[in-house]
């Protein structure tokens, strides 16, 4: 009786176990990072401290089709970077442009916007009207953006890195630069909040897509984000942001 009374118990612990796998044990934290230097897709809230912005609430609505648990990092960007390299973090949404050399480093989910780079000057300069007339100019772009990227390649321009790209926008309204070279979003909302001193140089000069970059080993997340990313797509969702943090100005 002893013995039976003990299988007995044994089974209904393995029935237990397994009733509680297959009810949705706490899943895994996703960690996802952000450089939040890069309105409007991603700031620090003053009053709140908290990350927001076009790609945070992106990534929220991402999860929440994907039942992800996810947590919002902030993380300069070159350790971005090379902490997504390293599979540190588990996922990044960032303004970042999907490129052929970080394809190397770590997946891309599909696309989930448009964008480019373009030159932005100070209100009252009439000798800057497109990225062809920076040679010879001091150029202010953030360390490692395709800003940078594209800014060097602009013969004899003398290239200013900025780990926060919104020192590079206060030296050009100091006059510390001639101009900043962003993609075009970020651009027009500091020309926004600033139309007494700063103006755009030009016509957008790339084509660029941003995406989720992925760590190189985690597979089923990708898929999980495509999934999630083509879900809110479809309702929508893309539209809504871009009307609330870009067209709508922030």
């Amino acid at each position: 009786m002893k013995r039976l009374l003990g299988q007995l118990i044994f089974v209904m612990l393995i029935g237990a176990l397994f009733v509680s796998a297959c009810s949705g044990a706490p899943a895994k934290k996703v960690v996802v990072v952000m450089d939040a230097t890069w309105p409007p897709f991603e700031s620090i809230d003053e009053k709140t401290k908290e990350i927001v912005g076009f790609d945070a609430d992106l990534i929220k609505a991402i999860a929440a089709k994907e039942n992800l648990d996810i947590e919002l990092k902030n993380v300069q960007w070159d350790p971005l970077l090379a902490g997504m390299a390293q599979c540190q973090y588990d996922a990044a949404i960032s303004a970042m442009t999907i490129t052929e050399e970080r394809k190397q480093q770590f997946n891309f989910s599909n696309p989930y916007f448009a964008a480019g780079q373009i030159v932005t000057v100070r209100k009252d300069n009439t000798d800057i009207t497109s990225k062809d007339n920076l040679s010879g100019k001091t150029v202010g772009v953030q360390l490692g953006t395709t800003g940078d990227i594209e800014s060097k390649k602009i013969s004899n321009a003398n290239v200013k890195t900025y780990d926060d790209i919104a020192l590079a926008f206060q030296d050009l309204m100091n006059g510390q630069v001639d101009a900043v070279v962003a993609d075009n979003p970020l651009a027009l909302g500091y020309v926004g909040k600033n139309p007494d001193k700063l103006k755009t140089a030009g016509q957008v000069f790339t084509d660029e897509y941003y995406g989720i970059a992925v760590c190189k080993t985690n597979s089923d997340l990708l898929s999980k984000l495509n999934d999630g990313l083509a879900k809110v797509k479809a309702e929508g969702t893309i539209d809504t942001l871009t009307s609330k943090w870009i067209s709508g100005g922030k």
